[in-house]
């Protein structure tokens, strides 16, 4: 697939870093040579100077024969503008577009985004998102991951199996017995693997299970995760992320207490211009002072959402050292993965993973929802919609010759969960929650197109 991406900054890199796995034929343009030279040292991609609105650029880049472009500058209206030239003069089939501006995104402008007005196949908000999923984290203490599926009826939740967890040494199959949700993955030792009937839970595994949204905190607590509930916030870094979080939490009767930690006076004073109930304290974000009138020591929760990896890295560390319990870091790079060991309090949030899983239904050949990136080289969770006009429909599970890697886990029908059998038949209308592993892409994209 040949991919034009405009914009290097972090949205763009971890576009670049997630697709870039796969066999694509990248080509990155930005009018800041800097970065460019930062990606072309780091991925097998390549790259142009210049802007990605403009029609000679995007000319250069070979954007006769793209199949997709991704405009993810920091400028609303060049990723629109880039859109409309891409599609007018070279007719790329899908163009996504970031968009950070709430007069953009307002639902009532939705018909602007149409081939006969601004060209836009998919509107993203990377920062939302990244809120969003740290909200989840927030709402489901002691979860490493949460990936709301099926209209929020079910989740998948990851979390990390503690020495004190009751059904360590369990076998899966025993476990199923008690649990209606099945435990689709393992993660040991750095390995990822399917679970099998047969396989026992480990201490230190990481497992993703299915849960319905009933049963959420009934189970996490049989697995030994008793979290208190989040009542103190203390948020690293004034940003479109943080303000977003506290904005929402600030309508959650459950929240006490949110502060936001920020050392520029210009984003300090906008902040506090436009939140209502949650505290802004201005100053150095490490200092011990600052740290100190923030009342970390009795604070639930911190989030770390600065531009720098390493801040929100040792952000997370000091935190941890004054007694928070849960902490959470926005890491951009993979290189930092191993930094922090995701345990139940220590959890890292990877931008590339959230930004692409927004974007994975345009960039997969199936027909998807809606879909997430799990973990690295770990694969994806798809919603698939079986409609009328399906190949798939009325045939059994076993008859779709998934490929080894691939397994339907969950069946959403008729606001039902059903955890299927091989010989079950798929219906009209049913949404197969799929998980894929990436040795099987492709082939689940052929069999998921129709």
């Amino acid at each position: 697939m040949r991919i034009l991406i405009g914009g290097a900054g972090n949205v763009g890199r971890s576009i670049v870093d997630y697709l870039s796995q796969a066999n694509n034929d990248i080509i990155v343009a930005d009018i800041d040579k800097d970065r460019l030279n930062e990606l072309a040292k780091e991925f097998d991609v390549q790259t142009m100077y210049g802007s990605i609105s403009h029609p000679d650029i995007m000319e250069k880049m070979g954007a006769s024969g793209a199949d997709i472009l991704i405009a993810v500058t920091d400028n609303d209206e060049v990723n629109l503008i880039a859109c409309q030239v891409a599609h007018t003069l070279f007719q790329i089939p899908k163009k996504i577009a970031r968009v950070d501006s709430e007069y953009f995104l307002n639902p009532l402008w939705n018909t602007l985004y149409s081939d006969k007005n601004l060209p836009v196949d998919l509107v993203i908000s990377p920062d939302i998102e990244i809120a969003k999923a740290i909200l989840n984290l927030v709402e489901i203490p002691g979860t490493t991951a949460v990936f709301p599926l099926a209209d929020n009826k079910l989740y998948l939740l990851s979390f990390k199996c503690t020495d004190n967890c009751p059904l360590i040494n369990t076998e899966i199959s025993e476990i199923k017995k008690y649990y209606n949700s099945p435990i689709i993955h393992i993660i040991r030792e750095h390995k990822s693997f399917f679970a099998k009937p047969n396989e026992m839970v480990h201490a230190g595994d990481e497992i993703f299970i299915l849960v319905e949204q009933d049963k959420v905190f009934d189970t996490l607590h049989d697995f030994g995760i008793i979290m208190k509930q989040t009542e103190k916030l203390l948020i690293f870094g004034g940003n479109a992320i943080s303000y977003y979080i506290a904005d929402v939490l600030e309508k959650d009767d459950g929240i006490s207490s949110c502060k936001i930690l920020e050392d520029d006076k210009k984003v300090a004073r906008n902040l506090a211009e436009n939140l209502n109930n949650t505290q802004i304290i201005r100053g150095e974000m490490m200092s011990d002072v600052i740290l100190e009138e923030a009342e970390i020591r009795n604070t639930d929760v911190s989030i770390a959402v600065t531009e720098y990896d390493k801040d929100n890295l040792l952000a997370s560390l000091i935190a941890k050292k004054y007694g928070v319990q849960h902490t959470i870091s926005l890491v951009n790079s993979r290189l930092f993965d191993s930094l922090i060991d995701s345990e139940q309090d220590n959890i890292i949030v990877d931008r590339s993973l959230v930004t692409t899983s927004a974007m994975l239904q345009d960039l997969r050949k199936a027909k998807i929802d809606n879909a997430y990136c799990l973990k690295r080289g770990m694969g994806e969770v798809w919603e698939v919609r079986i409609d009328k006009d399906s190949l798939n429909s009325g045939k059994r599970i076993e008859d779709l010759c998934l490929p080894d890697k691939c397994k339907i886990g969950a069946i959403y029908r008729d606001e039902t969960i059903i955890y299927p059998k091989s010989d079950d038949i798929i219906e009209e209308n049913d949404i197969l929650i799929v998980f894929v592993l990436p040795v099987s892409m492709r082939k689940a994209e052929e069999i998921f197109r129709l």
